[in-house]
């Protein structure tokens, strides 16, 4: 069996704004010795075969990291979803079957994240695959077969704005994580949690 990583790109959604963090983009914050994108993007550099970003506005704000930087394709910002069809817009223009998508503000996913979201979804190539804990869904962490795009873009025109609404209209099936010693998916939104996440990164730094 090819390992997920072998075939599968992957899509930084990085569209969230610092609005309780003094503007700007969430994403280009300092963590550690790096932004919290460099962190992000070596998490799913080694998961996948090839990344690309999500954000709208002026691409030169992430020209250091000489990424393809893909904007929704549906005008009014409309969250999420956007930028789950751009991703498998870029997908399928790369004739891939599916791709995943990480959130830009969440440094601390699982590394193995696109294998386990592979192996949940075998026999199931037509559904979605979205990750969770046991405190709940975390549906920017997914696999989307490309062969939805037209639906979700048909979906987003009629007015779909919830991710996990519309992933579960087409069988969505889950991949479990473990939130121990801390969740995974915790993201970044305010001052408390970027301080959180310097401690979290100083944990994982003297574990290994």
């Amino acid at each position: 069996m090819i390992r997920p990583s072998a075939a599968i790109p992957g899509v930084i959604l990085a569209g969230g704004l610092a609005t309780r963090l003094g503007g700007g983009d969430k994403t280009l914050l300092p963590l550690g010795e790096g932004r919290i994108l460099d962190h992000v993007l070596a998490r799913l550099r080694s998961q996948v075969a090839d990344v690309a970003l999500n954000a709208n506005g002026d691409a030169a704000r992430f020209a250091a990291y000489d990424l393809p930087v893909i904007p929704d394709s549906v005008a009014g910002f409309p969250g999420p979803l956007a930028g789950i069809l751009a991703a498998m817009d870029w997908a399928a223009g790369r004739d891939a079957h599916s791709v995943v998508t990480v959130a830009g503000d969440t440094p601390f996913f699982p590394p193995d994240l696109v294998a386990r979201l592979g192996e949940a979804g075998q026999g199931k190539s037509a559904c979605p695959v979205i990750a969770a804990t046991a405190e709940g869904w975390h549906p920017i962490f997914g696999l989307w077969p490309v062969g939805l795009r037209d639906d979700l873009r048909a979906a987003l025109t009629g007015g779909a704005r919830r991710v996990m609404r519309w992933a579960n209209e087409r069988g969505a099936r889950v991949a479990m994580f473990e939130a121990h010693p801390f969740d995974p998916f915790f993201n970044i939104n305010t001052p408390d949690d970027l301080a959180s996440a310097r401690a979290m990164l100083g944990t994982e730094q003297r574990s290994r």
